[in-house]
């Protein structure tokens, strides 16, 4: 499933439930969500780091319905279409 697609599908779901939270909201389960994969990754759970990851990348997909932010388009752009590795910070 393309993320587009896959956007779109979390958006019929919980777009109405995350408009009644509001961004703030869900900007620190985000945050929750992001450091419970820091301590998954510190124990080196496999598992554990998949159903983090699985749970960052919903929050941030919910941001982005939340925003009507396009970031697939993004990602492409940025990531496939450019290489920002020159500007990265690593030996």
């Amino acid at each position: 499933m393309e993320l587009e697609k896959l956007r779109s599908k979390i958006g019929e779901k919980y777009l109405e439930t995350d408009r009644n939270s509001g961004p703030l909201f869900l900007l620190a389960v985000l945050m929750e969500e992001v450091g419970e994969l820091a301590e998954a990754v510190r124990r080196g759970e496999k598992e554990a780091i998949r159903e983090e990851l699985s749970d960052v990348l919903f929050m941030v997909i919910s941001l982005s319905n939340l925003f009507e932010v396009d970031v697939e388009s993004r990602l492409i752009e940025k990531y496939i279409k450019e290489d920002p590795r020159a500007r990265w910070d690593l030996p």
